[in-house]
């Protein structure tokens, strides 16, 4: 289980505890010693991924599940057990230090409304070396606007799912470890850059007939073409792990899962898998002026985002909840946009608060630009009026408004934490999941995007055991 506290404000997240509990073991050849290769050390914030400019398809994508029977001679087969990686929860001081944004918070912006003309607030901050000018464009102060009227929700229900956490010892006071959390972690830099898989997987001859396009990972399966991996539904509906070898490098598929490799073009595949979903999570590629600077990955215009093909996808009732960034226009644009082109009715916003684990806000608060907080919207799609109501079906308790998701968060960009059991009680039993934009897996979930396998990458765990 993931829920660690759940209180009346919502819910106390381990993130961590929620990948550890999925069973990654599986049998595989005995690989000769000297044979793996070697990490680079290197920060989180400088990590890289390498074109592909000199890859090609000739690398063969290869599936081990741990079903198969190992051979009885001992030094042909291990037994290999994973866990993800401590260190990359590993958050025990907050980012910013909340003493720089003091003058921040002592500050009454001010909007000039007199002839519809836009005043910027402009402020100063205190810094180590000189006073410098803060200027708040207009989206800055609707935000900072908005943050007024949810201010004391989060404060109060964080403050309380965070005293349970210190009580119960899940978070807990390490001063000891605040100098310690800057060094340096080994992750691979050589890993598939799997956008740009994608993007040159456009160029492969496309499978002709539906009954190609899903792919069903099996004991047999010891190597199929990676051309087939990236025109197909791939389905691994083992109670086992499977590790896939795609240009090289090796990923995790947990048990009970399925997936789609493709961009926002190729989808087709999931739509012809046969399945509608009763729960549909995405994480859009919001457009912004951070991502357009670094460079960091591509995004959608929000005309591409209304263009994903939801209504084909949700099953009746389908329940819709979308991750969106603290900036108004998003949350406008999902709420009187994206979701009325959907059909799609707005029920609630939740909050994801993002904590250290000795129980901080990982930035401060009343921080003018960053805050230690995201949103969610949830609504359903509308049942159609023609449709009779039929007595078999379930009926869902009502989502509360502004609940709160209070969690360590992971150092990896974009790695948000597991909805499965917050949402379980607002979805029917037995019901089909399905996250757009993922970039992991999981057990009991179908899952689409352009890197949907890439913090499956086998550098991002740990080999816990080994033996045959």
């Amino acid at each position: 289980m993931s829920v660690i506290q759940r209180l009346s404000p919502g819910w106390l997240l381990d993130h961590l505890s929620f990948i550890n509990k999925i069973n990654y073991q599986i049998h595989q050849p005995h690989e000769p010693r000297g044979s793996q290769k070697e990490s680079t050390p290197v920060c989180f914030d400088s990590l890289q991924m390498n074109s592909l400019s000199s890859v090609g398809f000739s690398a063969a994508f290869t599936a081990s599940d741990s079903t198969t029977e190992p051979e009885k001679d001992g030094e042909n087969c291990r037994t290999q057990k994973y866990a993800f990686r401590s260190e990359l929860f590993n958050v025990v001081k907050p980012y910013i230090a909340p003493a720089v944004h003091e003058a921040c918070r002592q500050s009454n912006e001010k909007e000039d409304t007199v002839n519809n003309v836009k005043q910027e607030t402009s402020i100063s901050v205190v810094g180590k070396k000189r006073k410098r000018s803060v200027v708040f464009n207009q989206g800055e102060l609707d935000a900072m606007e908005y943050h007024k009227k949810i201010r004391e929700l989060i404060l109060d229900g964080s403050s309380q799912l965070i005293q349970e956490g210190l009580r119960s010892g899940f978070l807990y006071q390490l001063l000891e470890k605040r100098d310690k959390c800057s060094n340096l972690i080994t992750l691979p830099l050589d890993t598939c850059s799997l956008s740009g898989l994608c993007e040159m997987a456009k160029h492969l001859p496309s499978l002709n007939g539906m009954e190609l396009q899903t792919l069903q990972l099996v004991e047999e399966d010891s190597s199929v073409a990676e051309q087939d991996l990236f025109s197909r539904f791939v389905e691994n509906n083992s109670s086992f792990s499977k590790m896939i070898t795609l240009m090289g490098q090796k990923y995790l598929l947990p048990p009970n899962s399925s997936f789609l490799l493709s961009d926002i073009s190729c989808m087709q595949p999931l739509l012809n898998c046969g399945k509608t979903f009763d729960v549909i999570v995405m994480d859009p590629p919001w457009q912004n002026k951070s991502v357009k600077r670094s460079n960091r990955y591509s995004y959608l215009s929000p005309l591409q985002i209304q263009q994903i093909p939801v209504p084909q996808l949700a099953a009746p009732n389908c329940l819709v909840v979308t991750w969106v960034t603290n900036r108004q226009k998003h949350l406008r644009f999902v709420k009187d946009e994206l979701y009325p082109a959907w059909s799609v009715e707005v029920l609630a916003e939740w909050h994801w608060v993002k904590i250290t684990s000795a129980g901080e806000y990982v930035f401060p608060l009343d921080s003018p630009h960053k805050k230690p907080y995201e949103g969610l919207i949830l609504g359903r799609v509308q049942a159609k009026a023609t449709l009779p109501l039929r007595s078999t079906d379930v009926t869902m308790p009502p989502i509360p408004d502004h609940k709160l998701i209070v969690s360590v968060p992971c150092v990896l960009h974009s790695h948000k934490p597991p909805l499965a059991e917050v949402l379980k009680d607002y979805i029917k039993p037995g019901g089909e999941c399905l996250e757009l934009f993922a970039r992991n897996l999981q057990p009991g979930w179908t899952s689409w995007g352009n890197e949907v396998l890439k913090f499956q990458h086998v550098d991002y765990f740990v080999a816990l055991e080994s033996g045959c």
